[in-house]
């Protein structure tokens, strides 16, 4: 029998179904809502939005008006139970009727509170199918997502582990799977879960069905953890994130294809390219090098793809290749060298090397010849960037302590320090407008840059110097190591990494 409850609150306010406090236990829910205590708008809508709840199908129909789940504020119909710790909630979810804003939304959330303008998580499902993770870290800060791969899923999850929120997806029949989405999300407890529906129109109300809704509290002990890999892009100005390609193989060092079509990574030895809306990655052929690690580059006009190989001889050693896959060529006979940038002339190589004991930065023609030393600091430089117009090098360097990033002139003179900070900042990739400086930061007590770390991405302005938080993840060696911006400096591309339990 389906049972109707009915919000009566004036436009603006939240009402409750039920009481507001003490949660229910998961054994004995309420006989109206099922899984949930309480349902009411949250926001400003127009008119009263409604719940009717199905206990045979566990399905809850919600009718929900209200302008939007972004931004700074959110209108919503909501039903919702208070839930301490670890949760996940699960749907199957369908539009109810034609028509619409193709982005109005329907699905399962994560809030800190029932203000418009709480911090939150959501795995939403919008009218024309697109389907993201959004989040806002602070109260009325700015909404960003991570849109996925799958469009118009049947169902989706939400999985609060700690102060980590992931999105997980079932496109058809097949089980859930983790759609390689994750955001580090600081909320504190209680959290109100449940279930949203927004017009995205305030004029409308819109219908959605949710239904086989299961919730879980807490974590359940599992096998060994395996490591995932998400191949993720993230647009400069607004934040939001796409999921490219997810996988359980481990994936590292992301380059954008100089059309912006395509992009390269490394995996076990082998470089491979995929189209930047998506799909399998296909291997790229190069000859007898598969040993490569992850410090590979495109040339300025992409007919070559440099290499760092230690298929021969057990070290690595700097070759050129054709994209399109053939023999490679060696520049570096020196070694271990580790490509890290191309100059804007296509003319030479800049890499890291170790020569006497100690790393230095150094480039060498592309057809070959003697190389040439532009740093002699004590300790590790690393990481060369050639600047758009060829006349800056940057770097990583931790000749002051910890590691910053520096800029020095192409011929090694004028080495500046240009961050200042108490992070150890590394993999320095100027934008190829020059307006940015993108690069990966570990906290202070991080030695090296070691993989599965909590990361961030961060984006130095050339004009003012100031530094802006793109993205906090988890990731750290093979996140960003070589030059991943797109080519109209708009996006970068990254790799992110999780450890699940089968």
């Amino acid at each position: 029998m389906m049972k109707r409850i009915v919000a009566t609150a004036a436009t603006g306010c939240l009402a409750l179904g039920v009481a507001a406090l003490g949660a229910t236990p998961l054994a004995s829910p309420s006989p109206d809502l099922g899984l949930f205590e309480a349902q009411g708008d949250i926001g400003a809508v127009s008119a009263p939005g409604s719940v009717e709840y199905d206990p045979t199908s566990r399905s809850y129909l919600i009718s929900g008006s209200g302008e939007n789940m972004w931004s700074a504020q959110d209108a919503l119909h909501y039903v919702w139970r208070e839930v301490r710790g670890d949760v996940s909630l699960a749907a199957d979810v369908e539009w109810v009727g034609t028509g619409g804003n193709p982005h109005r939304k329907a699905g399962v959330v994560i809030r800190q509170s029932l203000a418009p303008d709480s911090p939150y998580a959501d795995v939403v499902v919008h009218g024309d199918g697109l389907t993201s993770l959004q989040y806002r870290e602070t109260s009325g800060g700015p909404t960003q997502e991570i849109q996925a791969n799958v469009k118009a899923p049947r169902r989706i999850r939400i999985e609060r582990t700690g102060d980590t929120i992931l999105m997980w997806l079932a496109a058809g029949e097949e089980p859930l799977a983790f759609s390689g989405a994750s955001i580090k999300l600081g909320l504190h407890e209680p959290l109100f879960v449940g279930l949203g529906v927004c017009a995205h129109d305030n004029t409308r109300m819109e219908q959605a069905r949710l239904s086989n809704v299961v919730m879980t509290l807490g974590t359940e002990p599992a096998g060994a953890p395996v490591l995932e890999s998400t191949l993720e892009t993230i647009a400069i100005d607004s934040k939001d994130r796409r999921v490219v390609y997810h996988t359980r193989d481990h994936i590292e060092a992301p380059n954008w294809s100089r059309d912006g079509q395509e992009l390269i990574f490394n995996s076990d030895g082998r470089l491979s390219r995929i189209p930047t809306s998506g799909g399998q990655p296909t291997l790229i052929d190069t000859g007898f090098a598969v040993r490569c690690n992850n410090d590979h580059g495109l040339s300025p006009d992409g007919s070559l793809l440099a290499i760092s190989d230690q298929t021969q001889g057990g070290s690595s050693r700097v070759y050129v290749v054709p994209t399109v896959g053939g023999t490679p060529r060696l520049v570096t006979p020196a070694a271990p060298s580790y490509w890290h940038g191309w100059s804007p002339d296509g003319q030479t190589l800049a890499y890291c090397a170790e020569r006497g004991g100690n790393f230095d930065i150094y480039t060498i023609p592309v057809e070959g010849g003697g190389e040439t030393r532009l740093t002699d600091a004590e300790g590790l430089d690393d990481g060369p960037d050639y600047s758009p117009d060829g006349q800056l090098i940057y770097f990583n360097s931790v000749r002051t302590g910890t590691m910053q990033i520096w800029r020095m002139k192409a011929d090694g003179s004028e080495q500046t320090q240009i961050t200042m900070d108490e992070h150890n900042n590394w993999f320095p990739h100027p934008s190829p407008d020059g307006k940015w400086i993108a690069f990966l930061s570990y906290e202070s007590d991080v030695e090296g840059h070691p993989p599965n770390k909590d990361v961030m991405l961060r984006a130095l302005s050339v004009e003012t110097g100031e530094i802006e938080v793109l993205a906090r993840l988890f990731g750290g060696q093979g996140t960003i190591n070589v030059p991943s911006w797109s080519p109209d400096s708009t996006q970068l591309a990254f790799v992110s990494y999780r450890f699940v339990r089968p």
